[in-house]
């Protein structure tokens, strides 16, 4: 099959059996060749006996696709996306805009793409939610890094804690470019005495992978700081993460 060719998209209920593929299908006589009935349950054959550690990214991203483009080959579009975006976890958190940029992606393309990152950061949030955060700090770190790590753009989250150091919010304060982010230590504060939070921990990430702090970073850290220790306010760390690592400003000791 031609690499370059352009899926025909079909969305399909959310929650429909796999095996309901077939009734969808924009081929003669509603039957996909059966070289691909055969290639898809094979991948699904191995995901399910050796999960996804089993399978390199493209094959991963094959079986998202397979509910998108329920009739046609789609090993040819995996690959594409990998080639463009690096790997799996970039693939799903790309903006929607330059997904639509590859050859072959669509709305229901996009639509399956997005899910599966709502639901990936959700089940990490679940993790470090309504529970005492110093004492997840791995917890709390997998979350930070499958929210924040493959944005293209900087983000600013402010995790709010109470007395027992149990996260109870998990708000982002602002989103800005590829390199600066606004941020406003009046506002995370009058949020903080809103849900009589105790502490605080800054996240934001480094879109360029380097999560090296900047001089901005480092001041606008001590302005935050001032802030909440003039309101009794802790603030435990302010973490940068970056595309495969973490800085911490307390293990720094630049807090």
């Amino acid at each position: 099959m031609d690499p370059n060719r352009t899926f025909a998209e079909i969305s399909l209920p959310l929650f429909q059996p796999a095996s309901d593929e077939a009734m969808v299908s924009p081929v003669p006589e509603g039957k996909a060749p059966s070289y691909l009935a055969d290639h898809r349950a094979r991948l699904r054959d191995r995901f399910m006996l050796g999960g996804a550690a089993a399978m390199p990214d493209y094959e991963l991203l094959e079986l998202v696709l397979f509910r998108a483009i329920p009739r046609q080959d789609v090993k040819p579009l995996a690959r594409r996306l990998i080639e463009a975006f690096g790997d799996f976890n970039r693939v799903l958190t790309a903006p929607a805009t330059r997904l639509e940029q590859i050859d072959g992606v669509g709305p229901a393309v996009v639509t399956e793409l997005k899910i599966v990152e709502a639901a990936a950061q959700r089940m990490a949030r679940a993790r470090i939610m309504h529970r005492p955060v110093l004492s997840g700090w791995d917890a709390l770190l997998d979350y930070c890094h499958t929210t924040m790590a493959h944005r293209e753009i900087e983000q600013f989250r402010v995790l709010y804690l109470d007395r027992k150091n149990v996260l109870i919010a998990d708000e982002e304060q602002a989103r800005g470019t590829v390199d600066h982010v606004p941020v406003y230590p009046r506002e995370i504060i009058r949020r903080a005495l809103e849900l009589n939070a105790s502490a605080l921990i800054l996240v934001h990430n480094h879109p360029s992978g380097d999560p090296t702090p900047s001089e901005s970073d480092i001041t606008m850290t001590a302005r935050i700081a001032q802030a909440a220790d003039s309101m009794g306010i802790t603030i435990h760390d302010h973490l940068i993460i970056g595309k495969s690592r973490e800085l911490s400003f307390r293990s720094q000791r630049l807090l």
